[in-house]
């Protein structure tokens, strides 16, 4: 298995630190806001590349942290008359609702900025120590010049970046490139206690903190945006590998960008858009479905005419797979007849999962990979009638549901209900939860779920959409 490592500028083979396990960490959120079609893109990669690791039998550990205290969480709090904590809290809800309706398996660890800071003090008074920060009026700064590849993630150097800085002028800092891992309390602002005074931690020193904590010193892959790469991970590196004197990451990988109608998406282009509100006409499965046409390292342009085919892909595939089914059911031979003898079935199955896992091996490359099941696809259509013997069917479908399951694509149709119906049964649930009975209520639940309708409950009832 090859993958793409930022920090050297190729590809290189796949070999974990420790045999049969992976460390993994993932940038999370920022949870001030419902993510946007570009968060869901990490979020739905690096999903798919931890899913092929298990399936490679590798025992993944991974971690995605929650950014539960920033200025904008500040800011949103401030506009909403709320404390900061309602909004991290309801924004990190609706981020485990929509992560879920992208299939996204739940991470190993959900660290919160707010609950590791006692750890960030720790390791700032050891880069202090060290001689890498130094702290002026109740701020810490971590000293650029005295880590010597910094800059090697971004292959930028130190003279470079000087030159090109576009940061405001700050006399406390003693290099312009000198980022911040401590800053003073501001009036109105929510601060902890600390050596220097009260205050908050930066942000790049969250993710260096929370990797070693959890997963080590030294992690197998650092994953996120394109935009992360400098300055956050290059800082992140010139943290953790100034205080532990180790590597910090083996591979780094990064998305690229999504755009929108060949444009960046920007909210004053008005071409800004969350996933719910793709979700209010696409589905879930339809958007991750969608991200994995393109590889990651490429860019991906989003428009209503290329979500819509690829509405139109995933539906042949799923139409395929429920055609198989409805032949399942009708199949009379338990084993394969003449003609799927003569296919060699067992070898022409087996070229369509190779191919795929060619694919996947090369750095992740998902377009290719479902190539691969359209082939099948049109293998199945092809090969099947009413005289198919059931195992043969049976296999197909099988392979099918395998690799679509790599990449967190639902191979199924779900049957669709109509608004009254969904309507009818959050009446039955509301009455189950007045009634006491919650296994009820939970079943209707889980039941709505799996035919794609996601439940809200809210201070203002239940809302509920497609997902």
């Amino acid at each position: 298995m090859k993958i793409y490592n930022t920090l050297t500028n190729k590809k290189e083979a796949f070999e974990s630190i420790e045999e049969g396990k992976v460390k993994m960490y993932v940038c999370g959120p920022t949870v001030y806001n419902y993510i946007h079609i570009g968060n869901a893109r990490p979020l739905i990669v690096f999903d798919t590349v931890r899913k092929y690791l298990e399936y490679k039998n590798y025992e993944v550990t991974f971690v995605s942290n929650f950014t539960d205290i920033d200025d904008k969480i500040i800011k949103k709090a401030n506009e909403e008359g709320v404390d900061y904590r309602e909004i991290s809290s309801k924004y990190m809800k609706e981020f485990l609702i929509d992560s879920e309706g992208l299939n996204v398996k739940p991470a190993t660890i959900y660290p919160k900025a707010t609950e590791e800071i006692d750890g960030m003090i720790k390791v700032i008074e050891q880069l202090i120590e060290k001689g890498y920060a130094y702290e002026v009026n109740g701020s810490v700064y971590f000293e650029t010049k005295k880590f010597k590849p910094y800059g090697k993630l971004s292959n930028k150097n130190q003279e470079d970046l000087e030159a090109g800085a576009r940061i405001a002028v700050d006399t406390e800092k003693r290099n312009p490139m000198d980022f911040v891992l401590w800053k003073p309390k501001k009036e109105g602002e929510p601060a902890w206690k600390s050596p220097w005074g009260e205050g908050r931690p930066g942000w790049h020193i969250e993710c260096s903190v929370m990797a070693k904590k959890y997963l080590g010193d030294s992690i197998d892959i650092h994953a996120g945006g394109e935009d992360l790469v400098f300055p956050h991970h290059e800082n992140e590196i010139a943290q953790s590998e100034a205080v532990n004197d180790k590597q910090f990451s083996k591979y780094w990988m990064h998305n690229r960008f999504v755009n929108v109608d060949n444009k960046k998406m920007s909210k004053s282009l008005g071409n800004f858009f969350t996933v719910r509100e793709i979700v209010d006409e696409f589905s879930y499965d339809v958007i991750r479905f969608f991200m994995l046409n393109v590889h990651y390292r490429s860019p991906i342009n989003f428009s209503r005419d290329l979500i819509q085919a690829a509405a139109n892909g995933l539906e042949r595939i799923q139409t395929s797979r429920d055609n198989l089914e409805h032949l399942l059911k009708n199949a009379q031979q338990d084993d394969y007849n003449e003609k799927e003898s003569m296919l060699n079935e067992e070898k022409e199955l087996e070229k369509y999962k190779t191919k795929f896992e060619t694919a996947m091996e090369d750095d992740f490359n998902t377009a290719d990979a479902i190539s691969a099941i359209f082939e099948l696809v049109k293998f199945a259509n092809k090969n099947t009638d009413s005289d198919s013997s059931n195992k043969f069917i049976e296999d197909i479908i099988i392979l099918i549901d395998e690799l679509c399951g790599i990449l967190g694509i639902v191979s199924k149709k779900k049957k669709i209900l109509l608004d009254e119906e969904i309507n009818d049964l959050i009446e039955k649930r509301q009455q189950a939860r007045k009634d006491r009975d919650f296994a009820l209520a939970d079943k209707i639940r889980d039941d709505l779920k799996d035919k794609g309708i996601i439940l809200e409950d809210t201070r203002e009832g239940v809302r509920w959409h497609r997902g």
